[in-house]
Order: C-alpha cells, then sequence, then structure tokens
C-alpha cells in the first residue's frame, strides 16, 4: 500500500519517490510558471504530437489555458495511426482523461501516469489494450516514454493539478499538429 499526498483539496498517490520529486521539483516548476504568469497547482491538460515527437502542457490562466511547456518524447512505439489491439506495439491516438487514481508513483518505469486507454471510443471500435503510460526512462512498447528528468517535471505538474482539485486533465494525441498543410 502507498500513501497519499494531500494537497489544497485532493489527494494523490505518493511513494517515497513521488514524494522527494515533487518536493525537488516544485519551487523550480513554480518559479518558470510564475514568469509566464501561471500558477504551479492550476488546471492542465496536455497535447501530444506523434510525428514531432512533442508533448505539450498547458496551464490554465484566467479563462483560456496558456501553454506552459513542450517536452521532446524521448521514445514511443508504433507509427503513425491509432492502437488498435494487446500486442500490436502501438501507442494510441485519441481524446483521454486522467485523474489522480492513474498516478503511478511506484512504476518501475520512474515516474508515470496511465492514460485511460482504451477509452470509451476505443472500446466501440474494438480496441484492446491497457496499461498505456507516459512515463520514464526512455523506453516503449506502446507508452509515451521522456527522460526521467522530464517526467519528473511532468509529474509535478499533473499530481500539483490534481492534488488541488481538478478532477481529471484531458490527454490529446495527434499523429501530427492538424494544419491547414497536414490535412
Amino acid at each position: 500500500t502507498g500513501i497519499c499526498h494531500s494537497g489544497t483539496i485532493g489527494l494523490t498517490p505518493a511513494s517515497e519517490t513521488s514524494l522527494e520529486v515533487v518536493t525537488r521539483m516544485a519551487p523550480k516548476i513554480a518559479q518558470a510558471m510564475a514568469k509566464k504568469a501561471l500558477h504551479l497547482g492550476a488546471p492542465i491538460f496536455i497535447r501530444i504530437f506523434k510525428e514531432s515527437d512533442e508533448l505539450e502542457i498547458w496551464v490554465l490562466r484566467g479563462s483560456g489555458f496558456v501553454l506552459f511547456k513542450t517536452y521532446t518524447i524521448c521514445d514511443y512505439s508504433g507509427g503513425l495511426g491509432p492502437k488498435e489491439r494487446e500486442g500490436d506495439k502501438q501507442s494510441p491516438e485519441g481524446f483521454y482523461r486522467v485523474g489522480p487514481t492513474q498516478l503511478n508513483p511506484w512504476s518501475r518505469f520512474h515516474l508515470a501516469f496511465n492514460l485511460g486507454y482504451p477509452n470509451e471510443y476505443d472500446r466501440l471500435n474494438g480496441r484492446t489494450g491497457n496499461a498505456l503510460m507516459v512515463h520514464g526512462r526512455c523506453s516503449s512498447i506502446g507508452c509515451f516514454a521522456m527522460t526521467d528528468y522530464r517526467m519528473e517535471e511532468i509529474y509535478t505538474i499533473a499530481d500539483a493539478a490534481l492534488a488541488n482539485g481538478q478532477e481529471s486533465f484531458a490527454v490529446h494525441i495527434f499523429p501530427f499538429r492538424m494544419t491547414a498543410e497536414n490535412m
């Protein structure tokens, strides 16, 4: 069993590793956010673009979200297109939600959160698979792997948003940026 980290409003799962990481990373992240008039613990959403290997974190400021930071994805498996079945070594595409119970501070891949694949749309289309994550350790079979340091930042931001009352955050995964040229 684990312990829970108590934020202002909610509880998020915590391990010795995640508590150490959040304690170490939160001041640096809060300072970087303050430079953009953002607040660590504010609601977030994440966008992933497979073709360009990018993960973006957006943070609520006023009535809209502002891009805080773009991270390079270290590794993901498969190519463009959605995950269709267990074992196809493909990373998902679609619209997912991550709540506190999907954080995994005990992950053997340093820190992680479960994307919630398959979602309702995936299930209605007969897609199978499970335990698809964003995690550290830069090695993937269906997940989005980050370097440990990048994952520490991402995890700290996600933990703060959920601990401060965001019920869940959206993760939108695209094959590429939906520009007129790409479409």
